[in-house]
């Protein structure tokens, strides 16, 4: 995606501050690492498909009053994935403020392509408003290190292969080393680079995007290379619907080819596979019209205790989570 008025200079200040903050000793990290009530903060154990990723990354997001002025640890800032975590301001006093506002511009990408997306489905322009307005949608930035890698293992991946679970995600790849790759629809066994282009933000539609609309949009599966000399940075913006959004085929594309789909069951679900064994990773799939899956029913009783105001207790939710 081109001219999508994000100003260049924002894009370059935002990758300043990523290199910088993962320039910091880990012991500064250490605090700010995420957990099992919290999904939210610095990280560098991530499993991907149940194996380790290659890299280090940052998780931060929306919060229910989306007022960057209050306190981070605010309990008005309570989510179902957490509270953001910031470094020190006296490590890296522009780092909140510049990848806040690189957020907000993202977000505004987004936003506008989802009018786009709409109307191309023969709905009205402002029909996803009400789930992904600014206040309700829970999107977050992702920002990613993936060092060098010295090893001999071939397998080894900086990200296992995977879909994308929300709506759409906006990313700037880096131009100086991409190892970005889709696997090909019509050759399961072949993997595509896709190359950057100066610039541009390269746009990904994710699960919710194929269940909106109905199989006509593809959430691919991709994965990230290792390289053995270079280091890559990357900043994905995952636009996702409100918790309470219920997904299902919209009403224009003919008969449903899913099962509604409740996004904060399905979050939480992927939150849960993060930090605890909980069998087989949910997918959508598992909402297929006669998939014949115990999600669907199960969503239902989760969506009515759940408060999603309050951060996620991975085993507190077990068993509304499991079969």
């Amino acid at each position: 995606m081109i001219n999508h008025g994000v100003p260049s200079e924002l894009c370059n200040r935002a990758l300043d501050q990523q290199h910088a903050f993962f320039a910091l000793p880990t012991d500064v990290k250490e605090p700010m690492r995420r957990s099992a009530d919290n999904s939210r903060g610095w990280y560098n154990d991530e499993l991907t498909k149940q194996r380790r990723d290659w890299k280090e990354g940052l998780d931060f997001g929306s919060t229910p009053p989306m007022d960057w002025a209050i306190d981070d640890d605010d309990p008005r800032n309570g989510t179902l994935d957490g509270y953001n975590r910031f470094p020190p301001a006296e490590r890296l006093p522009a780092f909140r403020s510049t990848v806040l506002e690189y957020y907000e511009a993202l977000t505004g990408v987004a936003t506008e392509l989802t009018r786009v997306f709409a109307l191309g489905l023969g709905m009205p322009a402002d029909h996803f408003e009400k789930v992904l307005r600014r206040g309700a949608h829970t999107s977050y930035l992702r920002l990613n290190y993936y060092p060098p890698y010295p090893g001999d293992d071939p397998s080894q991946l900086c990200i296992s292969p995977h879909k994308d679970a929300g709506f759409l995600t906006v990313l700037q790849q880096d131009p100086s080393c991409h190892s970005l790759q889709v696997r090909d629809r019509a050759d399961a066994g072949n993997w595509v680079t896709v190359a950057p282009v100066a610039g541009a933000f390269t746009i990904n539609t994710g699960d919710m995007a194929q269940i909106w609309s109905n199989n006509r949009y593809f959430a691919p599966e991709h994965r990230v290379l290792t390289n053995p000399t270079k280091p890559r940075y990357s900043a994905p913006f995952f636009f996702n619907p409100a918790y309470t959004a219920a997904v299902a085929p919209l009403p224009s594309l003919g008969d449903a080819q899913y099962d509604e789909l409740s996004w904060g069951y399905f979050r939480a679900m992927r939150f849960a596979g993060d930090f605890a064994d909980y069998g087989t990773e949910i997918q959508i799939a598992d909402f297929a019209k006669e998939s014949g899956s115990w999600h669907v029913a199960n969503q239902a009783a989760f969506m009515d205790a759940v408060d999603f105001n309050t951060s996620f207790d991975v085993e507190a939710m077990r068993p509304l989570l499991t079969r």
